[in-house]
């Protein structure tokens, strides 16, 4: 055991040194601080494809932050298992004092640490949590009488009027890099050790691209072109700061200032509506007697259904771990509204695909199309995925990249007829919500 009292700065969804609250509070402190990373075993037990490239990205970035580490004289710990037991593993090697970290809002996180936190406090060892991957979170936009907003417009108005330098200002991590725990490298558990194989995937990069932000507004809807930052990967995993992002986006293009915004705003929603990660934000569309044909809900996973536009965004999406924002909504809508199979189901693939994934947003999009969360659309109102096509992809460069075979004999014929199947959606949906 190392008896040298120190601190613990624990990594979660924040893999950067730079600009990182919860390690800014831990540099300052009077400890010497030890970083830390769990492999959590009940999170990655439950991911049945043990070629996740999620899996494989953190792993990529846990060795840059070890080599960023080293360079300060310091190391990366990484455990691998549940957060209890990792956490029994590192207070019988290290004199523990106080233990950093920062928010995490998913129900799972929120149980982890209140059950970290009880040990922890066994143990006579703080634990310190600030607020990071969202500019505002949990109840620091609310409506005048208290109450959480369910609206975005009038959140984003609130937002905006709250918003003023201090929260898009970064926190200078680094100027306390002298604080890291001085110590010889520590060996990080190899993929296999993990229970994963590594792949020939492709990330993209810790960017931000001034170009694709400045004309964000005018290219963002259209598939074909490089039109959209493809930072959602970055923000998910926190290795690039939201305050970093947003200081430079209110530069340059408000557009993508309300793509932040959007990512408070389902944060907030999560924290407070718990419900949503089972059932439909308004109760009433739980309701709806879902078709859920298994046959056509396996062509639309597979880019099959001949609808091209859906087909191509599907492709994209299994051969990348990306998809469009514009065809998300378009695939989506197509499968709830069209095809009448609930969105859950939708929204479970997609959290087994997207390198992006992240509940609270993936959650929010997908009952948005469903016509059933917050700020939804009305549940007539249908995403047409050959109108789509014709405004959004006119020469067809991105069907025609990902379906090369459109136009042949080979590509498949639509599986719905589109006005009975709107006719057979709207009754359902009509006849749930008159209950």
């Amino acid at each position: 055991m190392i008896t040298t009292p120190l601190s613990v700065f624990w990594l979660r969804r924040d893999l950067r040194l730079e600009d990182n609250a919860a390690l800014y509070h831990a540099l300052k402190g009077e400890r010497p601080v030890l970083c830390v990373f769990l492999f959590d075993t009940e999170i990655l037990n439950k991911l049945e494809d043990k070629t996740d490239k999620r899996v494989q990205f953190i792993y990529v970035e846990l060795e840059r932050l070890s080599k960023e580490l080293q360079a300060f004289g310091s190391a990366l710990l990484v455990k691998h298992g549940t957060a209890t037991q990792a956490w029994k593993e590192i207070l019988e090697l290290f004199s523990v004092t106080t233990v950093f970290a920062n928010h995490d809002y998913e129900p799972y996180a929120i149980a982890r640490d209140e059950k970290v936190n009880s040990m922890l406090k066994a143990k006579e060892v703080r634990f310190h949590t600030y607020k990071d991957q969202v500019i505002f979170e949990k109840n620091e936009v609310l409506k005048d009488d208290g109450t959480p907003y369910t609206v975005f417009t009038p959140y984003s108005k609130k937002w905006k009027a709250k918003l003023n330098t201090f929260y898009a200002k970064s926190y200078p991590s680094l100027k306390y890099s002298g604080n890291f725990l001085q110590t010889s490298a520590f060996e990080i558990p190899s993929l296999q050790t993990l229970g994963f194989t590594k792949t020939d995937a492709a990330f993209p990069e810790r960017m931000v691209k001034s170009d694709i932000i400045r004309n964000y507004t005018e290219q963002r809807d259209f598939p074909a072109l490089n039109g959209t930052s493809r930072l959602g990967l970055h923000l998910r995993f926190g290795t690039l700061s939201a305050r970093k992002l947003l200081a430079y986006a209110l530069e340059r293009n408000e557009t993508y200032v309300n793509e932040l915004i959007w990512r408070d705003f389902y944060q907030q929603i999560l924290f407070h509506f718990p419900h949503v990660v089972n059932g439909a934000f308004r109760k009433e569309y739980d309701q709806i007697e879902w078709e859920n044909d298994e046959e056509k809900f396996a062509k639309w996973c597979a880019g099959k259904t001949g609808f091209p536009l859906v087909d191509a965004g599907m492709r994209e999406l299994n051969a990348t771990g990306y998809m469009h924002n514009r065809v998300r909504m378009v695939v989506a809508s197509f499968l709830t509204k069209q095809l009448l199979i609930d969105w859950r189901w939708g929204e479970t693939y997609f959290a087994q695909k997207l390198l992006d994934f992240d509940l609270a947003a993936n959650n929010g999009g997908w009952q948005w199309a469903a016509g059933c969360g917050t700020d939804a659309a009305p549940y007539f109102r249908v995403f047409n995925p050959q109108l789509q096509l014709e405004k959004f992809d006119p020469d067809m460069l991105y069907v025609k990249h990902w379906v090369p075979e459109f136009g042949s004999a080979e590509y498949p014929a639509p599986v719905i007829d589109q006005k009975a199947a709107k006719d057979k959606v709207m009754a359902a949906y009509g006849k749930a919500l008159k209950r």
